[in-house]
């Protein structure tokens, strides 16, 4: 697997791009692995920021029902 941010040359992360960054979270709204994500370390950490910002400022859900 490739990283995905890599493979589309993808620089930034943003954290209001709510769509992007619901393709890493499960569905019971927990940040996948980088194994399931297949993202490097580098947009891992970045993409686990974003998720937990975006979450900070009630865009992503901590959990779901």
């Amino acid at each position: 697997m490739f990283c995905y941010f890599c493979k589309n040359n993808i620089n930034e992360i943003d954290f209001k791009d709510t769509e992007l960054l619901k393709r890493f979270l499960s569905k019971s709204a927990k940040i996948k692995s980088r194994k399931k994500t297949g993202l490097c370390a580098k947009h891992q950490r970045a993409v686990s920021r974003a998720i937990k910002k975006a979450r900070v400022l009630g865009l992503l859900p901590y959990t779901t029902k």
